[in-house]
């Protein structure tokens, strides 16, 4: 009886032991779903600021664009462009490359001042949509533009989707734990990085500007297939309890009609609760708009709880707001140094 009982006993703990891995398997699905949202949000920020940086790189050759014998255009590099003032000893476009800078972030502006009023109403993925369709216009706008007007049409293209993915993302992380914020982060950071050095490596390669910009059409659709195809659906992450964490799932990530106002999402704020979240922001906006300020001053110019996803949608503004003080300041002082002998 006893050895039948020690048997029984051995098989049920080899059993036991058997059945210890099938808990681990939703802890291994968390684990997985954890980096694939890390990754998806470190490429979409590197995506949507790509054509932004892009852009700016190009700013110069947008500015001496020539028409080509035949059919074809592009952004010549070569021929000096003919300087705004011979005398001077900068080297200076008949317009200010802050007229590239702010054509690149002026759209960005109204899109950040209006998207907390009413860019809520709409679902996600029809402006993650807008956004990648308004990046690879940017690229073939610009690409086979003949003037430089039709070339700054295209940066307001490239600002067009530059803003709207921000404001989006941004609000999106409000449905996904905190950490993604630091991936989108470093994402934007990279593009930064890669979207400056990929057009001059490219360009000093051999390939045209033309060329150069028509190959970064993968950049759009990248940021798409990390959208659709890489991120988990939004689940519930507020340890706050089971009410607070499914309002915070409230919007699926592939949806196609609008979402529904429930109590404690933004789409339910007040005017004046919103006028107070925004006031308790200023604190990080104003040092953010200093900063912006004099970085691009200096490149351009001498040449759920419940306030969380309104408030990612909001704070966003400072960076804009700094970029284009700075690029309205660089034009008159653009045409003041080239005038100087």
């Amino acid at each position: 009886m006893g050895g039948c009982a020690g048997s029984r006993r051995r098989l049920s703990d080899s059993e036991g032991e058997e059945t210890v891995p099938e808990p681990r398997l939703p802890l291994l699905d968390h684990q997985g779903a954890h980096w694939k949202n890390a990754v998806g949000f470190w490429l979409l920020g590197l995506c949507n600021n790509f054509s932004y940086v892009v852009m700016l790189s190009a700013a110069h050759d947008i500015l001496s664009h020539e028409r080509t014998s035949g059919n074809q255009s592009h952004v010549d590099p070569g021929p000096a462009p003919i300087p705004h003032n011979s005398s001077s000893r900068f080297d200076c476009n008949s317009v200010s490359t802050a007229a590239v800078l702010l054509a690149d972030i002026l759209p960005t502006l109204v899109i950040k001042l209006l998207a907390p009023l009413g860019l809520h109403l709409l679902p996600y993925s029809p402006r993650v949509l807008v956004s990648g369709i308004c990046a690879a216009g940017s690229f073939v706008l610009v690409a086979f533009s003949h003037s430089v007007g039709t070339g700054l049409c295209g940066v307001v293209l490239a600002s067009i989707s530059s803003g709207l993915g921000e404001v989006t993302f941004l609000s999106l992380t409000a449905f996904y734990p905190r950490a993604v914020i630091s991936w989108w982060s470093s994402g934007t950071g990279g593009a930064g990085l890669l979207g400056a050095l990929s057009y001059l490596g490219l360009t000093q390669a051999g390939l045209s500007p033309q060329q150069t910009l028509l190959s970064m059409l993968g950049i759009p659709a990248l940021l798409l297939a990390s959208y659709f195809l890489l991120l988990t659906s939004p689940e519930a992450q507020d340890p706050g309890g089971e009410e607070e964490a499914e309002s915070s799932a409230r919007q699926p990530l592939i949806r196609t009609e609008a979402p529904e106002s429930k109590p404690g999402s933004s789409s339910s704020l007040s005017l004046r609760e919103r006028w107070t979240v925004f006031k308790g922001l200023l604190w990080y906006i104003v040092p953010l708009v200093v900063v912006y300020f004099a970085e691009y001053f200096i490149n351009q110019g001498l040449t759920s709880d419940e306030h969380r996803e309104f408030a990612m949608a909001t704070t966003c503004i400072s960076d804009t707001l700094g970029i284009s003080l700075s690029g309205l300041l660089a034009l008159p002082l653009h045409d003041f140094l080239c005038q100087l002998s």
